[in-house]
């Protein structure tokens, strides 16, 4: 007959417990399924805080209003100068929703990475990782589109991870 000590036994029975209650985590969902952007009621409703976030982005990242058109996608730059003086009551197309949606995942992936400064400068520093061709991450983004951007906010996020 094995004896335990007290302690230990207590330590097993918490590690149990602790088993247990991820176990009944995994069968709750995490989080509310992604709203489907093909309904333009739900497009509508993001609509507002897209555009502020792609504003401040766009700020803070400081783009010139033809960098701004191309990353976000929608119209001109004369769209772009009613967007930005808040005389623009549109709705985003999906695209554009992702589009600032793989911005605004990159800015924070940046931010939890990086100090500010250096988050905030990153996108237009030319970059020698293969990935961008010695070329800007923005530059990279725009001749890309959305499957670079959302390649570049990967690469943030496996840098943050160690991958």
């Amino acid at each position: 007959m094995l004896i335990l000590p007290i302690g230990s036994t207590v330590r097993r029975l918490e590690k149990v417990a602790a088993m247990a209650e991820l176990a009944v985590l995994a069968e709750k969902p995490v989080s509310k399924p992604a709203p489907d952007l093909s309904i333009e009621a739900n497009r509508a409703t993001l609509s507002p805080a897209a555009v502020d976030a792609f504003l401040r982005l766009s700020g803070i990242w400081g783009l010139t209003a033809k960098q701004s058109c191309a990353l976000l996608g929608e119209g001109s730059e004369r769209t772009w100068f009613r967007i930005k003086g808040g005389e623009w009551d549109g709705v985003l197309s999906q695209d554009s929703l992702t589009r600032i949606s793989a911005l605004v995942g990159l800015y924070k992936g940046l931010h939890l990475l990086f100090s500010d400064p250096l988050a905030d400068e990153w996108v237009s520093r030319p970059n020698s990782e293969e990935v961008f061709e010695n070329r800007s991450p923005l530059n990279f983004m725009i001749a890309g589109g959305i499957p670079a951007m959302l390649q570049t906010r990967n690469y943030i996020d496996a840098l943050r991870g160690g991958v």
